[in-house]
């Protein structure tokens, strides 16, 4: 019975106990728009990054140097702090830290050092 629903109540019930269930419901839907709302940002500056710029934010979610990233992908240290910038920049991030919270958000995580999509 309680599948999709918020609240249970048995009757009798009384109007504050209805009153109550209501702005449980309120309140658990406004928090669920606002994190769909957020997400949906985050979705949207990830799908804003270049391939390439892409490669390099997944990689440096996983903890990598950018002169581990260049060799990696086979071009210079001074192309990836590029990339690198630029992620950040398209990302609206200050810090990996930061980078590495919205990325997980979106729900790509790093496992054994390489990244994957959940």
């Amino acid at each position: 019975m309680k599948a999709g629903a918020m609240d249970f109540l048995p009757k009798p019930f009384n109007d504050q106990d209805l009153l109550d269930a209501i702005h449980k419901a309120i309140d658990q839907d406004i928090r669920a728009r606002k994190e769909q709302a957020e997400l949906s940002e985050i979705e949207q500056r990830i799908n804003s990054l270049t391939p390439r710029e892409y490669q390099v934010f997944t990689l440096v979610i996983t903890g990598m140097l950018n002169k581990q990233i260049a060799g990696e992908l086979g071009v210079a240290e001074k192309t990836i702090k590029v990339h690198r910038a630029r992620v950040m920049e398209k990302m609206k991030v200050l810090s990996v830290a930061e980078l590495v919270r919205l990325a997980e958000k979106a729900g790509i995580t790093t496992t054994k050092g390489q990244p994957a999509l959940d």
